[in-house]
């Protein structure tokens, strides 16, 4: 029976194939008393009650009870526990600096913005500054598809309708209110987007002239906006937006693809349905392909701050300074925090679906996620939604869920997101596009339709993660100069917007 062991000091080691009830796939202690699917782990010798358990090198528990030489090692005998928070902050930041791949430069083909900026979609933006404009919004998109505004146009890529379920009942500052301004106006100025209108009700918290006042908004003709109430109703507002978008098209389509440096690209990096391939095949490839864009001079953001509690010190490790350390600690102090306000703990993760993959408790999930970034310095700390300005690799404050976490990459400045998944996603994004990486071969063969590509073949062909890791960037690129992800195929996206909620309801 095929199992792998990690690191030299693992008291684990991982199945890579399903094992049947007897069988003994460590061929020590007593045989199996169920069956056991590929991802979960067993034990390498007989571990005390108490003592910690580790993999990939890390504590990922301690033991709640005795446990065999060749048993199972889950949730019934492994618990929270052990969790490493003496940070050597800095400790390996000379590796990580030396760790910045020199290769040629490369170029994808992306839209050249006024601003400097490259998109790798040239798209439209309805978006909704109160969920009360949400039905004109999607009746608007509608409206514009059934006349085939767009058909004439190929250079422009789509239209979007950006909507949510507040803007209005939510206190008028604080970090709610933060939160969605800056998640609404970058998404509508994403490089991704050619030209966006605001759409409101008229009388919501969330005004259109305020935002453009707290961000600079120049009146230009790229953002528009326009309210239900001034434009005479529901019927008349759709009408409004069409013309509007009829009148713009002619000039949107003018911008075309031209060769860009890959050190415009802002890539977010995403996991979500983790099981315990997740760590050793998808994840860590992506890592290599995060190093290779830091490498030409790009940016990964790391994100799901719940999602590396019990990691942090893999990256407090190599951040660039004690003020991006100091911020991630205070990031990771708040979530505490806010967890224990509500009745719940860190962790209360991972999921019912990660742990019928084989993960046990958020150390474990968080140590193969972090594997995401790579291995290069932290460059920087972000709010929610914020927009990114520092290069290589950055961490962005946002939830553990994937559609609230991918929004407040794309609203700070991501052109891509690429997504991992062991258990299976039907997640899509716009107006940045996403690609999703299986982390098995059982899950590829099942929902190829969805998945942009396979890194299963680590284990079971023995693809190095070098290989793979230049097989994502090729892909990354060929998609960035405009191939069309699964996601996108299927039309996934319109859906997908959710701005992370803080706050009362009003």
């Amino acid at each position: 029976m095929t199992c792998v062991v990690l690191h030299p000091d693992d008291d684990v080691a991982m199945l890579t194939a399903q094992a049947q009830e007897g069988d003994r796939p460590l061929a020590v202690g007593e045989p199996l008393a169920r069956r056991l699917q590929a991802g979960h782990k067993l034990a390498r010798h007989a571990i005390s009650k108490g003592q910690p358990i580790r993999k990939f090198g890390q504590v990922i528990g301690l033991a709640t009870a005795d446990i065999a030489a060749g048993a199972h090692v889950h949730t019934h005998n492994c618990g929270m526990g052990g969790h490493d928070d003496s940070y050597s902050i800095g400790a390996d930041l000379s590796a990580a600096r030396a760790a910045i791949p020199d290769s040629p430069p490369r170029t994808f083909e992306g839209y050249l913005r006024p601003d400097g900026r490259v998109g790798t979609r040239n798209m439209i933006a309805l978006v909704s500054t109160v969920n009360c404009s949400a039905t004109v919004i999607r009746q608007a998109v509608r409206a514009i598809e059934r006349a085939g505004l767009l058909d004439d146009y190929p250079t422009v890529d789509g239209i979007v309708g950006v909507t949510h379920g507040t803007g209005c009942g939510m206190a008028a500052e604080g970090p709610g209110w933060e939160n969605l301004q800056r998640t609404l106006w970058g998404t509508a100025t994403h490089p991704n987007v050619a030209a966006a209108i605001f759409v409101g009700l008229g009388c919501e918290v969330m005004q259109i002239a305020r935002l453009r006042a707290a961000f600079g908004g120049d009146g230009s003709d790229r953002i528009h906006g326009l309210t239900i109430q001034d434009s005479g109703g529901t019927a008349a507002t759709v009408a409004a937006i069409t013309a509007r978008v009829a009148e713009m098209l002619p000039d949107l389509a003018r911008v075309q693809r031209t060769p860009q440096p890959l050190s415009a690209l802002t890539v977010g990096l995403q996991c979500g349905g983790s099981d315990g391939y997740s760590g050793i095949t998808a994840n860590p490839a992506l890592g290599v392909a995060s190093d290779l864009i830091v490498g030409q001079g790009g940016t990964v953001i790391l994100s799901e701050t719940p999602e590396i509690y019990g990691a942090e010190q893999l990256l407090l490790r190599r951040a660039a300074s004690p003020q991006v350390a100091e911020a991630l600690i205070a990031r990771l102090d708040w979530w505490t925090a806010y967890a224990e306000m509500h009745g719940g703990t860190m962790d209360n993760n991972p999921s019912p679906g990660n742990k019928a993959g084989g993960l046990t408790t958020i150390l474990e999930k968080s140590l193969g996620a972090v594997a995401k970034a790579g291995s290069t310095p932290l460059n920087g700390v972000l709010a929610y939604g914020q927009q990114v300005t520092d290069r290589g690799l950055v961490f962005m404050d946002t939830p553990g869920f994937d559609p609230v976490s991918a929004t407040g990459q794309i609203a700070g400045g991501a052109q891509l997101i690429v997504f991992t998944t062991g258990r299976g996603s039907a997640f899509g994004s716009k107006p940045a596009p996403t690609l999703k990486l299986a982390t098995n071969d059982r899950l590829f063969a099942q929902m190829e339709g969805d998945m942009d590509l396979n890194c299963g073949d680590i284990v079971s062909q023995g693809v190095s993660l070098q290989d793979k890791g230049a097989e994502i960037l090729d892909l990354i690129v060929r998609t960035a100069s405009g191939r069309a992800s699964k996601s996108e195929a299927l039309g996934l996206g319109d859906h997908e917007f959710l701005p992370w909620q803080i706050g009362a309801v009003m």
